[in-house]
């Protein structure tokens, strides 16, 4: 399992980034190692990740990192001492840029803890799976957009009798996705203490879409993405341990203490153990070995997911759905109760505002539209102009109201539209099924980017009023078109005028209409 070259991920580099203007023009490279995207955070405007996945998984390796080496742990030791956790955040802010003595300290003290192929600890894997596991995944397993033994192409073509292997860049990215966002179901076999299984449990975030806020620099983001941490956990670091920086290497037979705090529940949460196969020159990866982590099931908390609850009172993530855009999620992450909706706020979006300053903080939404299992739809990922400390509530609870009412009348005027169009397809169609509705598809697919134009042009102007008018003759435009080949018929215009009224919230049923009428009136005739 030796390499030639280890790949130390502190100097290898391994992340790609995008440099701000204030950057030196002769001293741009495509990519960092992880002790300059710390010490040039300041320089950097954005981490270009291709993968949506794994840069949400990444963004959380590197908020425990930012931290730990600004004293944001909770501990106060580095950052600053006041004893306040916001005004101690704020101090760093102030600074401008990670400290450079910060940073070569914390990286000093693991320096050995963060190589990709290391014999005894390679970064994020479990180098037991060597000799617990009865098999290999294969190269094509571990890169989640290449399809495996039986499995449908969804992102691009791969053949397990010729593997391609890949650099170390892109197996770290598929191993943190794998970390995070890994299947339930059938892996490779694990003999752990006489246990043998070979199923896992569903990743942490799996189906679930992240959100994130954004800063001018990286060193904005890191800092802005940091949740509070709890009091309670704040008060023993030694608990509190990041996967490289424990002693020992967890028992796969039980979840105790393996999340005990803020930063281990950035990094340590997982069902999948993953150990990365070098080729002999330790310049690529040729093969790898996947399987479960854990056999029991790691809480899901997160604090950077939207958490709806269902009829039945369970709380669930929201899911990343590749056909709904990020504006009707929009109110959800600047207020606690948004208008119609029964959901919990991402906890790191209550304190992301202080950040903002005079420079409002944008929102990234990433994650995979998936199934619990093996199937992959497709890459969510999609940001916010500034709107974080201009609309939040903890600046404005009125601005974000009028937030929560804008997406209300947007979303109304599209749910009435797919009602209408329906009915009428249904009546002029006999179809069987609504799913079959060819009309609902075409207008959705004309509707909501339409929407969302008319929803961020009223959000820049602030212009509030007579949202819900403009909505609703977007949708009648919309229906007007995609019915108009059934006007030729009486049939069709018979249709389409019985279904018109559900652009304006369909008829009123009876015994509502009897509610609105005073009692002498119930039953009795009109004036």
């Amino acid at each position: 399992m030796s390499a030639a070259d280890p790949i130390d991920l502190l100097v290898k580099p391994v992340f790609p980034v995008r440099w701000s203007s204030s950057a030196a023009v002769n001293d741009r490279p495509a990519a960092v190692g992880l002790r300059d995207l710390f010490l040039r955070a300041h320089e950097i405007s954005a981490l270009t990740v291709p993968l949506p996945p794994a840069l949400s998984a990444l963004y959380r390796v590197l908020y425990a990192l930012a931290a730990r080496v600004t004293g944001l742990d909770g501990s106060g030791a580095r950052g600053g001492a006041s004893g306040d956790w916001h005004e101690d955040r704020f101090a760093v802010l102030d600074q401008g840029r990670f400290d450079a003595q910060q940073v070569d300290d914390y990286f000093g003290r693991y320096r050995d803890r963060f190589r990709l192929f290391d014999r005894d600890w390679p970064f994020l894997q479990d180098p037991r799976l060597a000799g617990e596991c009865d098999r290999r995944a294969g190269v094509n397993k571990l890169v989640t957009t290449r399809p495996s033994g039986s499995n449908h192409s969804w992102f691009e073509h791969a053949a397990d009798a010729r593997p391609d292997p890949v650099g170390p860049a892109e197996a770290l990215f598929h191993l943190l996705v794998w970390r995070y966002y890994g299947p339930s179901g059938r892996c490779s076999a694990r003999t752990v203490q006489g246990v043998r299984e070979a199923n896992s449990t569903a990743g942490p975030l799996r189906t679930a879409l992240s959100y994130h806020p954004l800063g001018e620099t990286l060193f904005e983001t890191l800092l802005a993405g940091l949740p509070e941490p709890d009091s309670l956990h704040s008060r023993d670091l030694s608990r509190d341990l990041c996967p490289w920086e424990s002693t020992q290497l967890p028992d796969p037979l039980s979840i105790t203490d393996v999340v005990s705090g803020p930063l281990s529940k950035l990094t340590a949460r997982t069902q999948h153990a993953v150990l990365l196969v070098p080729d002999d020159a330790g310049e690529t990866v040729v093969d790898a070995y996947i399987t479960w982590a854990f056999r029991q099931r790691m809480p899901r908390d997160d604090d950077f997911l939207i958490w709806q609850v269902s009829q039945a009172g369970n709380a669930y993530a929201r899911y990343a759905d590749s056909q709904r855009a990020l504006w009707r999620d929009l109110d959800a992450l600047l207020m606690e109760e948004p208008p119609g909706m029964r959901i919990t706020r991402p906890r790191v979006f209550r304190t992301a505002a202080e950040v903002a300053g005079h420079r409002p903080l944008r929102v990234q939404a990433l994650g995979i539209h998936q199934e619990g299992q093996a199937k992959d739809a497709q890459l969510v990922s999609a940001s916010t102009p500034p709107v974080v400390g201009v609309f939040s509530q903890e600046r404005d609870l009125e601005r974000a109201r009028l937030v929560g009412q804008l997406r209300m009348a947007g979303e109304r005027a599209g749910t009435r539209l797919g009602r209408a169009t329906k009915q009428a397809w249904a009546s002029f169609s006999n179809a069987a099924k609504a799913e079959d509705c060819g009309w609902s598809a075409q207008a959705a697919a004309r509707y909501w980017p339409a929407a969302e134009d008319e929803f961020w042009r009223r959000l820049q102007a602030r212009e509030f009023d007579g949202a819900g008018r403009a909505f609703r003759m977007l949708a009648e435009g919309i229906f007007d078109e995609v019915t108009a080949g059934a006007s030729s018929s009486m049939r069709g215009v018979k249709a389409v005028e019985a279904a018109r009224i559900e652009l304006y919230g369909g008829r009123v049923k009876a015994s509502a209409r009897a509610k609105r009428m005073p009692a002498g009136d119930v039953g009795g005739t009109e004036h």
